[in-house]
């Protein structure tokens, strides 16, 4: 697949053959790679590639909007001492999370175990939005994200 364009908040980037490479093999599979398996993946295709290549474009893909980034938003931890079935909302601009106004989904729960091969020990929910306090700021959502 050749190498195209592409709009990203309102600005322009070049889907270069090392960005496309990388989109295709995270696309390819379901099973949520992390960066490193990422890179196995890419140097079967593109054997010069650097891992901080690959770092930086599954960052830039991820900001764009191309795939999706899963695992904590920030390297700062986060502790709850809430500890039965409950959900949490997070900021996308400043971080702040809070426990979600929901009812507990607890048939999700009994649901998995039965259609999964999986011993299911739990669950975890959490929505993404954007706080009262930044939605007044002049902060853009994709930014931030």
């Amino acid at each position: 697949m050749s190498p195209q364009n592409f709009l990203d908040s309102g600005q322009k980037y070049r889907m270069t053959h090392q960005r496309q490479v990388i989109l295709e093999e995270v696309q390819k599979v379901n099973t949520h790679p992390t960066a490193d398996e990422v890179y196995e993946m890419v140097r079967k295709r593109l054997p010069r590639i650097s891992l901080g290549t690959v770092y930086r474009n599954l960052e830039f893909l991820s900001t764009s909007g191309l795939i999706q980034k899963i695992g904590p938003p920030s390297n700062q931890m986060r502790f709850d001492g809430k500890t039965e079935n409950h959900y949490h909302i997070r900021c996308v601009s400043c971080g702040k999370v809070e426990d979600a106004p929901v009812e507990s989904l607890d048939n999700v729960e009994r649901a998995m175990r039965s259609h999964s091969d999986y011993s299911i020990l739990g669950h975890r929910l959490e929505f993404l939005g954007i706080c009262p306090a930044c939605r007044g700021k002049e902060t853009s959502f994709h930014k931030n994200v």
